[in-house]
């Protein structure tokens, strides 16, 4: 469904991404993990062209997307820090973007979950992170995108409302959507990811199945597995 080749991206003296190849399927949720400064972000701005790489191709079901924008549309972004109007409320954000994609589908499941139309009137300045966030992972799934892409999404969520938007991320597997997670928090990544991507300093180190990875260092915890490939140099 996506795939990068051969993929750079340089600023200044900074190699943010250096000949990045990967390939994602439908139906899978992959984990995109890295230490801070990795390239996971820039790997992300450039799928949803926010960045521009220096070089390589990005396609999109069988189709390059770089100088393109509608495909867009089959995107759903939830970034780990929200900018919203401040003065508009909850009610009108939504209300806003459905105007804007002009999309009659809507998957509302969320919105119902987290309990959104009882807090329609509050102005977004008034929201705490957590509901901030509520408000974004509702964004990213509201117009039935073929793929999600999630930064932090459980970061300021209470358990229960963390709980709601794993079971949600799951079942839009099933679906047959593609879902791209970063995260720190690697325990809140098991039995919710199929695959785990691993960048640092730019370089991929590794892509693999989450089975393939609990065989090779005979961990069943992604964080403990993850723990033995750093401690081991790699696998």
């Amino acid at each position: 469904m996506i795939r990068f080749t051969n993929i750079y991206k340089r600023f200044g003296r900074l190699q943010a991404l250096d000949n990045i190849n990967l390939s994602f399927s439908a139906s899978k949720s992959v984990a995109l993990i890295g230490p801070n400064g990795s390239g996971k972000t820039t790997l992300i701005k450039s799928l949803l062209g926010m960045v521009v790489p220096d070089k390589g191709d990005i396609v999109f079901k069988d189709a390059s997307i770089l100088g393109s924008c509608d495909y867009r549309a089959n995107i759903g972004y939830m970034p780990q820090i929200s900018s919203y109007p401040e003065n508009m409320t909850i009610s009108q954000v939504m209300e806003m973007m459905k105007d804007i994609r002009q999309y009659t589908q809507l998957d509302e499941d969320l919105v119902q979950a987290f309990k959104l139309p009882q807090l329609a009137n509050k102005p977004m300045r008034t929201l705490s992170g957590g509901t901030r966030q509520k408000v974004s992972a509702c964004l990213a799934f509201l117009f039935n995108p073929e793929v999600l892409v999630l930064d932090e999404p459980t970061a300021g969520l209470d358990p229960v409302a963390s709980g709601i938007l794993q079971d949600k991320i799951l079942q839009e597997t099933r679906n047959g959507k593609l879902v791209l997670i970063t995260s720190h928090i690697l325990s809140e990544l098991d039995d919710l990811v199929d695959e785990v991507a691993y960048l640092q300093d730019g370089k991929l180190q590794f892509h693999k199945q989450v089975v393939e990875l609990q065989a090779k260092t005979g961990e069943q915890k992604l964080v403990r597995a993850m723990a033995h490939v750093m401690e081991n140099g790699g696998l």
